[in-house]
């Protein structure tokens, strides 16, 4: 327990290991909640629109709903209200952090991006079961532009490419001044 309840972000690309951290720091908790975006963004089962670099203002808008769905009321607020630690992860990159922010139930949280190179991203692609790039999808390089370059660098960001996953938490949690986000943020 790291003194009180908690709310962890984790962030970064596709296959940068968002989902498996955001599980194990969840572990580590006496009370912890996951609370993965890709779960959320399942629920819509018909009319979906995901995100794309061509993504239009629908894709856009229900980006939106899925992080108000995973973080501000439907999930994490209620079992931090109920004294859990709540552990949430999605792509949260790009100008739409700010609109993340926003709806963020607690002033203040932890916020951790994970920013392994290419090469390992790749890897992790090839070892999983889900495909996040493809021709008609994001590249890694473009998907990491948006993370390097147009993404706040607020929070903690950490280069995994040589971590496993439980190094990773270990980094995540020796380093709770850095990801420590006050809100609301200055402009």
């Amino acid at each position: 327990m790291i003194g009180g309840v908690t709310l962890f972000v984790i962030s970064g690309v596709s296959a940068s290991g968002k989902s498996t951290v955001a599980r194990l720091l969840a572990e580590r908790f006496e009370r912890g909640v996951c609370v993965p975006g890709d779960t959320i963004r399942e629920m819509l089962v018909s009319g979906r629109a995901d995100m794309s670099p061509e993504a239009g203002p629908e894709a856009l808008r229900q980006l939106t709903l899925r992080y108000a769905g995973a973080l501000a009321v439907a999930v994490a607020e209620v079992f931090l209200s109920a004294g859990f630690d709540a552990v949430v992860e999605d792509v949260i990159i790009g100008p739409v952090l700010r609109e993340f922010l926003a709806l963020v139930p607690v002033p203040e949280f932890h916020l951790v991006f994970l920013d392994p190179d290419a090469a390992a991203i790749e890897r992790r692609e090839r070892e999983r079961d889900q495909v996040a790039y493809a021709p008609d999808r994001w590249s890694v390089s473009g998907l990491q532009a948006v993370l390097r370059q147009e993404t706040d660098r607020i929070g903690l960001w950490l280069d995994t490419s040589g971590q496993n996953a439980e190094q990773t938490v270990d980094a995540i949690l020796a380093g709770l001044d850095a990801s420590r986000v006050l809100l609301p943020l200055p402009r």
